[in-house]
């Protein structure tokens, strides 16, 4: 197998199986704003791939401004889901953050609900969660956030098309 070629669902590991529909590139626009932010609008791609035999499915996220192009935020990390339905997942991001976000998947329902356990490296954000949802086929997230000065509230939301 070259570089370029997907892992055949037979070489994915199987406790990745229930979340296989992940793997692969998925593009789309999103929303975001907070109370101490002005709104804005954001082009993204999420990349989702899993390296054959192993439990854990490697995850790439950029942004950019839709008007120029410009790179806006960038993260990577981890997945790693377990066969009772539960999922750990690490991320770093592009601005420094480091998250440990805890939770759960329902196969039936397609979501994956996930809760920070820590974020470092953080002076104001202190909680994180991450909802996903596949909807019609098209992957829909929202990520809420708490600071030092708010509770926790929506602050990113998009929908994303698989290429």
């Amino acid at each position: 197998m070259d570089s370029v070629t997907p892992p055949s669902a037979a070489a994915v590991h199987p406790v990745i199986v229930p979340l296989s529909y992940l793997l692969g590139t998925w593009r789309g626009q999103g929303e975001g704003g907070y109370p101490t932010i002005n709104s804005f609008s954001y082009g993204e791609e999420l990349h989702f791939s899993s390296n054959p035999g192993k439990p854990v499915i490697a995850y790439n996220q950029k942004t950019w401004k839709l008007n120029s192009g410009e790179p806006m935020h960038a993260e990577s990390g981890y997945w790693r889901p377990k066969p009772d339905g539960t999922i750990e997942v690490v991320i770093a991001q592009s601005t420094g953050i480091v998250e440990v976000q805890k939770g759960t998947y329902n196969t039936q329902d397609k979501t994956i609900k996930l809760q920070s356990q820590l974020v470092g490296n953080a002076s104001k954000v202190k909680e994180i969660s991450r909802d996903f949802e596949l909807v019609n086929g098209d992957l829909s997230y929202v990520v809420q956030m708490a600071t030092n000065l708010t509770g926790i509230q929506p602050h990113l939301k998009a929908l994303l098309k698989k290429l």
